[in-house]
Formats: structure tokens, sequence, C-alpha cells
């Protein structure tokens, strides 16, 4: 995709990131005012009111409360490009270990996946583009979603009418912090994030007395079959270089030691960088679970529940080659590849519905004294995940950077 003004080179982008002239000092205290505010999915009532007093004293057209507490602003100068730039917002159910002094004030809930710096970052980004309107031309378009953490984010904007409340972008962008070198961005074509799937396995069997086992069909014992030949799948029928996943989470049944109980649940979570390796392991999930219980002689059959649906993220790589030498640009040295991360996200969920092209990328910007300790580095969803002061500039800078590229003007 090339739609960039002629003047939007990487150089003159870079520049103009270093040197935008807009006030940010702010950031550091907006990005510690979420971290210690932080909300679970679905929930983001006082997150999303902080995000939208700032919004209101901008010039863009604010549209709030979509699928949730899901909102977007667009700024409008003149004909050129649309661009959107998603962040998310929502926190995790951990107890924070930071010991910083703006650790959570919330009990048992955290920013320990860097939703609090995204949405700074783009908090950041919609205070320079409105306010350097000099500088660019076309439509931007900030999207703050919620609910990401667990996967409905991204599906309840989109079901709740987003592709109508909005103008049609081009393409979307997003970004995700993670532990590393202070600075460094990450970025690739392709797979970069897994896609995901929760699978929640019912297996029904025959009760009995601890002492009578022969008078039951034992669905904990089948259970135990189920989760080995499981790993048969990973092991036996997916190619060695395909990445595949099935982890089981969870596997509950019965409540006391001497009795067989009737039914046992398992819980898998899988994860993959191709979906039609997807599509195979699923159906043999299925033809494994189905075979052990014909094998123990259950009676009625299993029931499989699909959930917690990630899409594959897989950067266009027409995006990725207008973008990164932009990148390379403006972080120089600290412009990376990234190799692809097992997590899984549902921003793709949105230029996918929309039918557009898009660009993911990570940063990082790990204290120096964490990354130089013996101690294994705390990573996303970690109790003790914090990263260094700054963290929100280096978002803004990525983000801008990206936008730019296809915006800048002057």
């Amino acid at each position: 995709m090339s739609i960039a003004g002629e003047s939007a080179t990487p150089r003159a982008v870079a520049d103009f990131v270093e040197n935008h002239g807009v006030d940010l000092s702010w950031m550091e205290d907006t990005y510690q005012w979420f971290h210690a505010h932080p909300e679970l999915s679905n929930q983001e009532k006082h997150t999303a009111a902080r995000i939208e007093q700032q919004l209101r004293d901008m010039d863009c057209e604010l549209t709030t409360g979509i699928g949730g507490y899901g909102m977007t602003a667009v700024f409008r100068n003149g004909d050129g490009p649309t661009v959107l730039m998603r962040a998310d917002f929502d926190a995790l159910p951990v107890t924070e270990a930071t010991g910083l002094p703006y650790a959570s004030t919330n009990e048992g809930v955290m920013h320990a996946c860097g939703h609090d710096v995204h949405t700074t970052s783009l908090l950041g980004l919609c205070t320079v583009m409105n306010e350097r309107r000099d500088t660019w031309s076309g439509t931007f378009i900030a999207l703050f979603q919620p609910a990401e953490e667990i996967t409905k984010g991204a599906s309840n904007m989109i079901a709740d009418g987003l592709s109508e409340k909005i103008p049609h972008p081009d393409l979307c962008l997003g970004q995700h912090i993670l532990p590393g070198p202070k600075g460094q961005v990450h970025t690739a074509p392709g797979p970069v994030l897994a896609a995901c799937d929760t699978i929640t396995v019912k297996l029904f069997g025959q009760s009995a007395h601890g002492s009578a086992p022969h008078e039951s069909i034992d669905p904990t014992y089948l259970a135990a079959m189920i989760v080995v030949r499981l790993q048969g799948i990973v092991g036996r029928e997916t190619p060695p270089g395909e990445f595949t996943v099935i982890t089981v989470g969870t596997l509950s049944s019965g409540h006391t030691n001497n009795t067989i109980p009737t039914d046992a649940t398992l819980v898998l979570n899988c994860r993959f960088y191709n979906t039609e390796i997807r599509d195979q392991v699923y159906a043999a999930i299925e033809r494994v679970v189905r075979g052990e219980c014909a094998a123990s002689g259950c009676t009625r059959e299993p029931e499989f529940t699909y959930s917690a649906h990630g899409e594959l993220t897989d950067n266009d790589s027409g995006v990725f080659d207008h973008v990164r030498p932009f990148m390379d640009a403006t972080f120089q040295e600290s412009s990376v590849d990234s190799d692809p991360w097992s997590a899984s996200e549902d921003f793709s969920e949105i230029p996918r519905h929309l039918g557009v092209p898009y660009l993911f990328w990570t940063f990082s910007h790990t204290p120096d004294e964490v990354l130089e300790s013996d101690e294994p580095t705390p990573g996303n969803h970690h109790e003790k995940f914090a990263p260094a002061p700054g963290a929100s500039e280096v978002g803004t800078k990525a983000a801008l950077t990206a936008v730019m590229s296809y915006l800048f003007n002057s």
C-alpha cells in the first residue's frame, strides 16, 4: 500500500516525531493514574471516563459506549488517507506486587499487561494529531477498546455497529508493550501473534462407590487418558516446524475421596500460527476425545464448547514494507525484527471486519536494573510487571511514526 504524500519520507517523519513541539509532559502522571486505577474487562467505567475527559478537550468527533465502554475519536483534516490506531484499556485479576508508589488501589486487580501504557500512548498521539494539523492531511481515527483480556472487546464493538460509527479506514494499526530493552520497537510481516481458542470438554461417565470401581465408568481415568493422548496430536500429527500448543488448563472431577464421580471437565487452551493446522488439530482433538469415550464404554457423547476465540494476527506485508523504513529512521538501531509471540490478541478482528490491511507491532521498555538482574524478568500478566518510566512516550513515538508515514504532508 502506497498512499502517503510525497513529503512523507522516513527522515522527514523521524525529524517531526523528535521535534513535534507538543507538550506531552502530562503523560507520565496520566499513565500512573491508569496504573493505580485498573478495572477488569467490561467494568472499565472510570477508565473510560478518564479517557473521554481528555478527548473532550480536543477537536474530534467522539463516540462513546460502543460495545460497552469502547469509544472512537475521529480527527478530520482535509483530503487524504484514513488511518485507524487502536489501544486496549482493561486490566487483569492479578494482585500487584511491584511495590511502586502508584501501584494498584483496586485490590486483586492490576494492569499487568501494559494496557495502561497503550492507552496513554494513544492519548499522546491524539494530542499531537490535534495540535499539529499543519503537518498532516486526511483522517485519523483513535479507537479505545475495552475487554481485550477476555477477547470480547473487539467483537462487542463490531456487533454494536462500529463500522457505521466511523469513516471507513484504509488500514488499521495497533501495538503492545513487552519486557525487553528500553525504547526498542519490534516489527515483522506475517503471523506475529497466535490464533487461540478455549475448548471446554464435558465427559460423562457413571458414578459408583470408590470401593466398587467395576460398577463405574470412571470419568477421572478417562480424562487422564485424554490428557496424555492430546499431546500425541502435537507430537505425532502436526509437522515439527508448525507451532502448536494444546494446554490442559483445568481438569475437574469429583468432590470426595470415596466416590467415583458422574462427570469430568477439561478446559483446553490451544494456539497456532497457521489456521489450517488449527482446523486439523481441532478435528483431531474431537476424534481423540470421542475415541477415548468409546474405549471407556461411555453411554453419552462428550460435549465441546468453544470460547475465548482469538484470530491469528497476520500482518500485511505491504503495510509492513511501507512502515518499517519509517520505524528504522525514528528508532534507528532500536528498530528490530520481531519473532512471533505465542500470546493472542483480538485486535485483528477489527481490520478483518472492516476488510482492510493492518500492522501490529510490539515495543519494550523494561528498567535496565531489572534486565540486568539475576532474577527472571517479569513478563506480561506477572504480578511484578512494571515498564520503566517513559514507556508511554515510546508508544506514542512508534504510533506517531506509523500514522504519519501515511498522513504527513509538511
